[in-house]
């Protein structure tokens, strides 16, 4: 997707900016090591698919593209922070991620620690400014909506949610049918998903019923890529997906592949990217490049 690497390339300056070692109003100082291990977690790798769908979401409603990218930056900063954490041997224990060592291998664990604060704080830092949107209103909005998203009720809550069915904390709480595990990869993973599509809508004041259709969308999308995310665990090359496969089956985490087997969830995954489309049906030809974003997700091997 040619438009998806122009987004990635756009997003990969925005954050090389964001991220420079030069203090901004406000700072005292940007410590090297630290700005060093933020540019090293966040710069040079992945496909930037959440950023790409805020710019295409945006592109609905005739967003500025810098607006929409300065949001895309902020959500690229939450999703790279989950991801430091998540490595630390406290929580998945990776040596590897996108191709590379992890942070805490790269430097140490409590650098990383550091980052992942560090991308968190400032992903809401970026949202406040003004040039992510002249008003206050839809920036304080976005705020809102992204901390929900990344939080106690989304991402975090997910990540939670995760470790017990592992059975860190006592007796694995593994989800046991589809209505179950929905619900946890709808909040660990698909909520910043979901966050990517509906923040479009957001930017452009959409009415109600857009915004609606997006975050149906957004919800798709979101477990069409977990359900794929979880295929390439059993199926993936770990020289072509760029970090460990085979894992979660050892670390006995909850699948869409565990609960519905590998032929269940390809099943599954072709009938959310049918919804996913459906969803868009409101905005015609103009979402033809989100539906492909669908289908892209879906078939992906990295």
């Amino acid at each position: 997707m040619t438009r998806l690497g122009a987004a990635a390339n756009d997003i990969e300056g925005l954050l090389d900016r964001l991220m420079s070692p030069a203090r901004i109003e406000g700072e005292i100082l940007r410590p090297k090591r630290l700005i060093d291990a933020m540019r090293y977690a966040s710069l040079g790798g992945g496909k930037r698919l959440r950023p790409f769908l805020v710019v295409e979401a945006a592109a609905l409603f005739d967003v500025p593209r810098s607006c929409a990218l300065m949001v895309g930056a902020a959500l690229e900063c939450v999703h790279g922070y989950s991801l430091v954490h998540d490595d630390l041997p406290a929580m998945d224990n990776d040596a590897l991620r996108r191709g590379q060592p992890t942070v805490h291998k790269a430097f140490d664990e409590a650098t990383a620690i550091l980052v992942g604060d560090s991308l968190l704080t400032l992903a809401f830092d970026i949202l406040s400014r003004p040039e992510t949107h002249p008003k206050p209103a839809v920036r304080i909005g976005l705020v809102a909506t992204l901390s929900r998203a990344a939080g106690l009720g989304g991402m975090v809550g997910g990540q939670m949610l995760d470790l017990a069915a592992e059975g860190r904390f006592g007796p694995a709480d593994q989800p046991d049918d589809l209505s179950a595990i929905s619900t946890l990869q709808e909040m660990k993973t698909g909520a910043l998903l979901r966050f990517a599509c509906t923040a479009g809508a957001l930017l452009g004041e959409a009415p109600p019923a857009a915004y609606d259709a997006l975050n149906h969308y957004g919800v798709a999308l979101g477990r069409a890529f977990q359900i794929a995310d979880d295929l390439l665990d059993v199926e993936g090359d770990t020289a072509i997906v760029g970090k460990s496969t085979g894992k979660d089956a050892a670390a006995g985490k909850a699948t869409f592949v565990g609960v519905l087997g590998i032929s269940g969830a390809k099943a599954h995954l072709q009938q959310l990217i049918t919804e996913a489309e459906a969803a868009l049906a409101r905005f015609g030809e103009s979402a033809d490049i989100l539906k492909a974003a669908a289908r892209f997700v879906a078939e992906r091997r990295a």
